[in-house]
């Protein structure tokens, strides 16, 4: 069957690929690039799942989900920079001044990896932001150049996986992950 990718409504379906094992638990939700770190600092625990819901019942979704038959299986990131801290980021440029959206998180559930759901994440975010009205998409991968990237770390997708996407290097940055340097790639949509 193939991967359907759908925008992030479902709360429960989130919470299953980006949310805690144990509900108290202090874990990102995919939270630190979409709020300002003051806010981000404040909430803790459940605090955290109960902002991602309400974010999940907003006109905009918070992301995209993908799914195998019924299953969730993946989480994609994706809204305006400008609601991101992206769009203060000094470790990562703007290019130019359009009103870009951004893609920061691409999460597959383990027993899915390796069967191109990545893939099908960044296309469907893709759609997504083109849907809302996106001029273009930016993604800020870790530029790996082949080697291994640790699982924890490798959310941010690889410069190999945005170029597969038709996203081209728009700038290097200032910013490293895992002892890699990342690249600001870009995929125009007007």
């Amino acid at each position: 069957m193939p991967i359907e990718v759908r925008p992030a409504t479902r709360f429960a379906d989130v919470r299953a690929v980006i949310g805690p094992k144990r509900p108290d638990a202090n874990v990102c939700w995919c939270l630190s690039y979409r709020i300002p770190n003051k806010l981000n600092q404040e909430l803790a625990r459940e605090e955290r799942g109960e902002y991602v819901r309400k974010l999940c019942r907003r006109k905009l979704a918070p992301g995209v989900l993908a799914y195998d038959g019924d299953d969730v299986v993946g989480w994609a990131a994706v809204a305006p920079r400008a609601d991101t801290t992206f769009a203060g980021n000094r470790k990562i440029p703007h290019v130019d001044d359009l009103d870009v959206w951004s893609v920061w998180c691409i999460r597959v559930r383990p027993g899915h990896r390796k069967q191109g759901i990545s893939h099908a994440l960044l296309a469907g975010a893709v759609g997504f932001a083109r849907d809302h009205g996106a001029p273009a998409v930016e993604g800020y991968p870790v530029d790996n150049r082949g080697a291994k990237v640790d699982l924890t770390m490798a959310y941010v997708g690889t410069r190999k996986l945005f170029e597969d996407g038709g996203f081209e290097w728009a700038a290097d940055t200032d910013s490293v992950l895992n002892r890699f340097p990342r690249v600001l790639m870009r995929l125009d949509l007007r």
